[in-house]
């Protein structure tokens, strides 16, 4: 839900407008001055009128905009284009000349949200869970501190499954009937031959971690991991 502060003195301007805003789902929150406006919680966009009773709506801008990036929309019956060009120079995102319609403010709102989300820097990509350890699905290849692990076709599926979750126990039923076939009836030791080479070529057996009668996981050994034998 998007919340507004409305810095409004005019009641017959501020409550109808609250109610506008209201029927497009914006909750709205009011004061009526300046000093009240440097106090309030911003919320997501702040409707500024400039002619406020006590501090001017520009001086407003300027003091919001030294503590918040919130998008701020000046609305104001003045004409002059030197207050609206200072407006926006200060920081203000829009300007809106009284009388308006809901419709274009909300409009207007919309548009500029969508320029904030445009704007706003991608988030950094968390590190790999899994750390010196990448694997690529597409190209079926498991990689150790960049040098390619030589893995048959079962021990990339093992580590792979086991990957998908890491730190998470993998039942050795689920295990078997996911890297070989349901209802498997193999060799009891099968899985655990696996399991030990290829720990073996990971190079450090507390890569796979056994939960003895239940299963097994992956886990990132701790401290300096060593990269595959032969490196």
């Amino acid at each position: 839900m998007v919340r507004v502060l409305l810095v409004e003195d005019d009641e017959s301007i501020a409550e109808p407008l609250a109610d506008g805003l209201s029927r497009y789902g914006i909750t709205t929150d009011r004061v009526g001055t300046g000093a009240a406006a440097l106090k309030a919680p911003l919320g997501d966009f702040v409707l500024l009128d400039l002619g406020l009773p006590d501090i001017d709506g520009i001086d407003v801008c300027r003091r919001l905009r030294q503590v918040s990036d919130v998008p701020i929309i000046m609305l104001t019956a003045r004409g002059d284009e030197t207050d609206r060009v200072l407006g926006l120079e200060i920081g203000a995102d829009d300007y809106l000349p009284k009388p308006f319609s809901t419709r274009e403010l909300v409009a207007r709102m919309r548009a500029i949200g969508r320029r904030t989300r445009a704007a706003a820097p991608r988030a950094q990509a968390p590190e790999n869970p899994l750390g010196p350890l990448t694997i690529d699905d597409r190209t079926r290849q498991a990689m150790l501190s960049g040098v390619p692990l030589a893995l048959t076709p079962k021990e990339y599926h093992l580590l792979a499954l086991l990957a998908a979750d890491p730190g998470a126990v993998v039942e050795r039923r689920r295990i078997l009937e996911t890297v070989w076939e349901p209802n498997f009836f193999g060799r009891g030791k099968t899985l655990d031959f696996h399991v030990a080479t290829l720990r073996r070529k990971l190079g450090d057996p507390r890569w796979i971690e056994n939960r003895r009668g239940i299963g097994f996981r992956l886990v990132v050994p701790a401290g300096d991991v060593q990269g595959p034998p032969g490196r």
